[in-house]
Parts: structure tokens; C-alpha cells; sequence
């Protein structure tokens, strides 16, 4: 399998809160993230991959 790079423009597009948490990791407050309801199965990946 290749390998993934991520690219300057990948980072940039990101939020400081994104690039905090998918770089950093950080982590976002308790009970405010995207998915926190979301049961459905599934492959979930970073915002840069």
C-alpha cells in the first residue's frame, strides 16, 4: 500500500482546533464532538488521510 503524505495545503485548509486535535494530539471539550452520537459502523480516519 502506498504511503499517504500529507501536503502544506492539506494543513492549511485545517481550523486551529482541527489542526490541534488530527496533529497535535489534542483533544476536543467532552461532549462536543461531530460524532458523538453517530452509531453507525465504520472506518473513521483523520480530516488530512
Amino acid at each position: 500500500m502506498p504511503r499517504y503524505e500529507k501536503t502544506n495545503e492539506a494543513l492549511d485548509a485545517l481550523s486551529p482546533e482541527e489542526f490541534h486535535v488530527t496533529q497535535r494530539s489534542g483533544t476536543e471539550r467532552p461532549g462536543t464532538g461531530k460524532y458523538l452520537s453517530n452509531k453507525e459502523p465504520g472506518i473513521y480516519v483523520d480530516i488530512v488521510s
